[in-house]
């Protein structure tokens, strides 16, 4: 039976999960505004933390619960009147909620995720969605009171992943919420909640990091990238997430096979193609197949990119820059891009919904960039 320990939704391999993740970088603005609504005396129950995959939105959500678990209730101001600003979201780490967050046995917390689909004993696998199930367990974890009357916690990652059921049952969670209780929404695309759950909720906005806090943010992973900062950053479009995704299955060697292959557009080397089709064939291989599909999805929209800036402020991969200029030379190109981008996402969707064969998908792909590449880049003597 495999081990579930470590099959955690919210868990990208070969980082720190985020409840052990107590520094965050730059995403100041989002903390300044949390702590300003804090020393209001006027703290919202409900928070939605967006912004793109893998910039930080977890890990400010723990940062948050850690500060509202340590920090006492303050109705009465006191003798000296009220307490001074507070400045800072940081926890010791050594502070004994920091202990029970990291070890995942915080009385005071609940975190509402993707649970794990154990139907298949011998191989359980993560639910996709947030179901209806995994919901009912508030009801358990509010009937116990905080053992100090104090603030209780709910996260939950990512709320644009409930099904219909849970997201009725949670918007009844914010029209009447119980005393004390807080609610941190990690969203990733705020537009697939309903509207009655994102009019509850005050918006923290994360934004992708620029270059240096990207470089500080894998540094603090322990990733080791050496000399590919550079292309990592500006292939990862400034999510640490999507970083560590593409480091884990070596996403800028493949980058960079996608580049040397369509160097040669607009004639396009069919048997290169077939082989590098077949290259992601099979269960075992869907890892990669994902994130060919994803690295596809990238080169158009940085070709379309180019031809609207006229140049990208970063290359990704060796010769980059040069084929994209090539390929997308104006506007009237990149229009042409952004659409074949928007038809071979609805391809790839469809095709992975009816599962089908992942070379032929590929290559189709690749022959549609080839007729587009035809119209506008000359060939190459």
């Amino acid at each position: 039976m495999t081990d579930t320990t470590f099959l955690e939704a919210d868990r990208i391999a070969g980082a720190p999960h985020p409840r052990e993740t107590l520094h965050l970088i730059g995403q100041n603005d989002a903390q300044t505004s949390f702590l300003e609504a804090f020393n209001s005396g006027r703290l919202h129950h409900a928070w939605m933390i967006t912004g793109p995959r893998g910039v930080g939105k977890a890990t400010l959500a723990y940062r948050i619960t850690r500060f509202l678990l340590t920090t006492p209730l303050n109705d009465d101001p006191g003798l000296f009147g009220d307490p001074a600003p507070v400045t800072t979201l940081d926890v010791p780490v050594d502070d004994p909620v920091s202990r029970r967050i990291n070890a995942n046995s915080e009385a005071r917390l609940f975190v509402l995720r993707r649970g794990v689909d154990e139907k298949d004993k011998r191989d359980p696998k993560l639910k996709t969605v947030i179901s209806v199930d995994d919901a009912r367990k508030l009801k358990g974890f509010f009937s116990m009171s905080a053992t100090d009357g104090g603030r209780r916690i709910v996260i939950i990652d990512a709320a644009d992943e409930m099904n219909p059921q849970t997201a009725n049952a949670i918007l009844k969670l914010l029209e009447e919420p119980p005393e004390n209780v807080f609610l941190l929404l990690i969203c990733h695309q705020p537009s697939r909640l309903l509207p009655t759950i994102r009019s509850r909720c005050r918006e923290l906005r994360l934004r992708a990091l620029d270059p240096e806090q990207m470089d500080q943010a894998i540094g603090a992973t322990g990733a080791d990238v050496g000399s590919q900062t550079e292309y990592l950053a500006a292939l990862s479009d400034g999510s640490v997430g999507e970083a560590i995704r593409m480091l884990n299955l070596d996403g800028l060697q493949s980058y960079q096979n996608i580049i040397d292959l369509l160097g040669t557009l607009p004639q396009l080397d069919r048997p290169k193609t077939l082989k590098l089709g077949e290259s992601i064939l099979g269960r075992a291989k869907e890892p990669q197949f994902d994130l060919l599909l994803r690295l596809m999805d990238i080169f158009l929209s940085r070709v379309a990119q180019t031809g609207i800036r006229g140049a990208l402020p970063a290359e990704a991969a060796n010769d980059e820059a040069a084929l994209l200029t090539r390929l997308a030379p104006n506007v009237h190109a990149a229009r042409a891009w952004a659409e074949l981008q928007q038809t071979l996402s609805a391809r790839a969707r469809h095709g992975k919904a009816v599962n089908l064969d992942p070379a032929s998908l590929i290559l189709d792909m690749f022959l549609k960039i080839e007729q587009t590449a035809a119209k506008f880049a000359p060939i190459r003597g």
